[in-house]
């Protein structure tokens, strides 16, 4: 459930993008990333990298649509959602931030968020979700110079990595506790 909010405003951005315009898909995006950040803070809890940099990129990008002669094409959009996602991603880690542990934090207690294996895993993770945002930035850029291929091949690319990061996601934390656990995975 928390990765399918973590989330929200880039999926409402991609399934907007097949049905509607630019505009909306961007506007609503914004929305969803605004409406989780003010979540967030009423809820008292810290502000995420995630969410505030694609709270800023939803809104920069509306505003850019705003005040521009003409749109960009959906797929230079699509390339600067990516990027900006893959880039948000990669400052947190440059940062020694990485964007999972804000999320990680508020599901474990204070003694385990202080373990090194719990900041080791989170950079894992925030490094397979980097992988797979660069896996859809390259989806996109070969879109743009390959037009002729089928959109399916896109749309399936970004699927499966998304999709993997996911799984990863849900996978690793759980191998790592039973590994220190001394349990065998499953």
């Amino acid at each position: 459930m928390a990765l399918f909010l973590i989330l929200a405003p880039f999926a409402t951005f991609a399934t907007l993008m097949m049905l509607t315009t630019v505009t909306i898909s961007l506007a609503a995006a914004a929305l969803v990333s605004l409406g989780l950040v003010g979540r967030d803070l009423y809820l008292g809890r810290s502000l995420k990298i995630l969410a505030a940099g694609g709270a800023a990129l939803f809104v920069a990008l509306l505003g850019y649509h705003a005040v521009a002669a003409a749109e960009l094409a959906p797929n230079m959009v699509r390339l600067a959602v990516d990027g900006g996602l893959l880039v948000i991603a990669l400052v947190s880690i440059a940062l020694r931030k990485p964007f999972t542990l804000q999320y990680a934090r508020e599901t474990v207690d204070i003694e385990t968020s202080r373990k090194p294996v719990f900041l080791r895993t989170n950079y894992v993770l925030s490094w397979v979700w980097s992988v797979a945002f660069m896996l859809m930035l390259v989806a996109d850029a070969v879109a743009i110079y390959l037009p002729g291929l089928p959109l399916w091949t896109f749309a399936a690319s970004t699927f499966a990595a998304r999709n993997s990061a996911t799984y990863f996601t849900r996978w690793y934390p759980k191998r790592v506790r039973a590994a220190l656990a001394g349990t065998p995975t499953t």
